[in-house]
């Protein structure tokens, strides 16, 4: 790589160290990376870990006036290089030709989104530290043949798990403030069209605490709120039950954290839409604070049950482990966080809320 190529790389990388929150990061890191990766558009989103749902992006255009229908796309469609696939994959980085063998119509994503706004080729990864996915990262070209290089595609994977780890520590920094801000349940009603019929008040405190860079300007709410009503379409799909679903956990630009839920209503008037805000629990904001502490997905899950009350027998037979292998994840865990025992686990997670 030639010199002033890595010295870019390298700076990069560095400043994903120094503490930045999550918006700040993304904004500075797009502009890092264009240097040595160009773009013609740009979408970098933090996810819920435990859902995989988008809780704020940095969108550019023209990707801003499509964000609904990408949403659904990610989230309802079959369709190459989804962002939760490549969380799951050995590679987490994927260029839209390579997964196609050079063919985008056979993708969906590019027939019926891309294309018409004259979008090519696009390289995308789902940034992971820890064996958790904090982040995606969707980079696009001009609707040319020549799209993104392997040696372009070899730079993310090298600068992929240092976004992942900047990423995690804003939410280190950021998951003990509970959301308990003078607003209670924020109820918000869509139409058919998710267009807003009526919004309560406490509602209207939720969504004016959301930072302006996670609501795209041409829609009328929320990113994170498209991502929990993308997730309960994709139940229904699914022939699931309706019900109210865990949805998406975000902090606010006050440092809250809300919960956002999407449910069903039938009634007289035709199908609508309910969207529950309402401050997020301890037990909600759990998963991402013993994630953020570097806690394997494994340790977390042995971590979580001890936290509600369960005993060795019954962590055993409710995650299906020996008895050995829970006691090693509780060491580790014990580890990470200073405490010898699990009353000292419940108390450090409890004083820190």
């Amino acid at each position: 790589m030639p010199g002033t190529a890595a010295r870019h790389l390298d700076g990069l990388v560095r400043r994903c160290y120094v503490g930045l929150d999550a918006t700040a990061l993304r904004v500075e890191m797009l502009g890092r990376l264009r240097s040595v990766v160009p773009a013609d558009a740009a979408f970098f989103a933090t996810v819920d870990p435990a859902t995989m749902l988008f809780t704020s992006a940095v969108s550019e255009e023209p990707l801003i006036a499509a964000a609904a229908r990408f949403l659904d796309n990610e989230i309802g469609a079959t369709d190459v290089n989804r962002f939760a696939d490549l969380a799951a994959a050995r590679d987490p980085v994927s260029s839209l030709d390579s997964a196609t063998q050079g063919d985008r119509r056979a993708s969906p994503r590019y027939t019926e989104i891309m294309a018409p706004m004259q979008l090519g080729d696009e390289l995308r990864i789902a940034l992971k530290a820890g064996g958790h996915c904090w982040g995606v990262l969707c980079l696009h070209r001009e609707d040319v043949p020549g799209g993104f290089t392997d040696r372009e595609a070899a730079i993310l994977r090298r600068v992929g798990p240092h976004l992942a780890e900047g990423l995690r520590r804003a939410n280190l920094l950021a998951a003990p403030a509970l959301a308990d801000g003078p607003a209670g349940t924020g109820i918000v009603i869509l139409d058919h069209e998710l267009s807003v019929l009526s919004v309560n008040p406490a509602a209207e405190f939720w969504l004016s605490e959301i930072a302006e860079t996670d609501w795209p300007r041409a829609a009328e709410l929320p990113v994170a709120v498209y991502a929990a009503v993308a997730q309960l379409e994709r139940i229904e799909d699914d022939g699931q039950p309706a019900r109210l679903e865990p949805g998406v956990r975000l902090r606010t630009a006050a440092g809250r954290w809300v919960a956002v839920h999407a449910s069903r209503l039938t009634g007289s008037t035709g199908v609508q839409t309910a969207i529950v805000l309402e401050p997020a629990t301890p037990a909600q904001l759990v998963s991402i604070y013993l994630s953020a502490h570097g806690l394997t997905p494994a340790q977390t899950r042995v971590a979580g049950l001890v936290l509600q009350g369960r005993n060795t027998k019954q962590i055993v037979a409710e995650l299906h482990l020996s008895g050995y292998t829970v006691q090693e994840h509780l060491t580790a865990v014990f580890d990470k966080f200073g405490v010898r025992s699990r009353r000292d686990l419940v108390a450090t997670l409890m004083t820190r809320r």
